[in-house]
């Protein structure tokens, strides 16, 4: 029987299953997970993203019908309330450190750039997330809007993002705090790089 690679399959491969139970171990609160594991809650999740999917019965619905190729990733079908549960008890520093993790990994792996600079060349973006002020009430942006200010420092001696920063109103200015913080990565790699 010939045996096919999903796309999905590829992208976690991007991450190391080892270094993710170590991470989960490190971050985990509470009892042991009976029903459900970190990775079926990363798997789930990632899934969700890139799928699109809005609710957790969506997601449900989801997987169970992709419940053969699951098995084959290490995960299988969640139910919603098992998800909803391990969503709200476990800390997400369990994914903000894989996510540094990672970024760490691609920064060494990733191609630098051919010009040359004094110092290193750095972008900022602040981009505007809406959301649904029913749901999202301490969002609240203004009449009758919800939204989120995301701001993103990007490197470009290797094309990645530095850091991402979400704030809740949207400043009349560019917000100094996440321009400070752009500083304090520019002035973080120059050292690196002396």
């Amino acid at each position: 029987m010939a045996h096919y690679s999903s796309v999905f399959s590829q992208l976690l491969r991007l991450v190391p299953r080892h270094v993710f139970e170590t991470l989960a171990g490190e971050h985990h609160a509470g009892a042991a997970l009976r029903c459900m594991s970190r990775w079926k809650q990363f798997v789930a999740l990632l899934a969700a993203q890139l799928t699109g999917r809005q609710s957790l019965r969506d997601i449900e619905s989801m997987l169970r019908t992709q419940d053969k190729q699951l098995y084959h990733l290490g995960s299988g079908p969640v139910a919603r309330s098992s998800l909803a549960r391990v969503n709200a008890e476990q800390p997400y520093t369990l994914f903000e450190a894989l996510f540094h993790r990672l970024a760490a990994a691609t920064q060494r792996a990733s191609p630098g750039h051919h010009l040359r600079f004094k110092n290193p060349l750095f972008s900022f973006d602040g981009s505007l997330i809406e959301l649904s002020l029913a749901l999202f009430p301490w969002a609240h942006f203004a009449n009758r809007k919800a939204a989120l200010k995301l701001h993103v420092g990007l490197d470009h001696g290797g094309c990645l993002p530095v850091f991402a920063t979400l704030t809740r109103r949207m400043p009349r200015r560019p917000s100094s705090c996440a321009a400070r913080r752009c500083r304090r990565a520019a002035s973080r790699c120059s050292t690196r790089a002396a």
